[in-house]
């Protein structure tokens, strides 16, 4: 996966936007009672905070407390998969409930009620995000990254 400093921002960011994009979907879609076509934009509307937040939280400090984590149930000796999904798993495991903890505050008015809100959002939030993100979001960001990784020379490739 990501080996320079500059892959691992770009991996970062797409994967961020996949879980947020679907995420927010997912959310829009409970509040509303069903999903329309009308979410899908509605949901770039939320993207626009939603996006920064996670990619700084999980570039920043996610990532690194996942693997910390991670490597509590996994050694380096483990089969790559492995490896994988324990650091996928530890992430979400951070990562719903934090994001869940920022859109309660900014999007659903619970006033008072906060703290409620926040854990029914979490808890509604957390098997979308598990599934999703070992499903769909990890295996197809994956396959971005590594088609899009080979497309592009690597440094020691350039001639001048």
């Amino acid at each position: 996966m990501p080996k320079t400093k500059l892959q691992d921002i770009f991996f970062t960011a797409l994967m961020a936007f996949i879980m947020v994009y679907a995420m927010i979907c997912y959310n829009i879609s409970l509040a509303k009672s069903g999903l329309s076509n009308e979410v899908f934009l509605m949901a770039f509307h939320e993207m626009l905070i939603m996006w920064p937040i996670a990619f700084i939280l999980e570039f920043f400090i996610v990532g690194k407390l996942a693997k910390i984590l991670a490597f509590r149930f996994v050694t380096p000796q483990d089969k790559p998969i492995f490896i994988l999904l324990a650091i996928s798993s530890m992430i979400v495991c951070i990562m719903c409930p934090v994001m869940s903890f920022i859109a309660t505050i900014l999007f659903k008015n619970a006033g008072s009620q906060i703290i409620a809100v926040w854990l029914q959002t979490a808890v509604f939030n957390f098997p979308m995000a598990f599934c999703w993100q070992i499903f769909f979001a990890g295996p197809l960001v994956r396959f971005i990254f590594r088609t899009v990784m080979s497309i592009i020379p690597n440094n020691n490739e350039i001639t001048e």
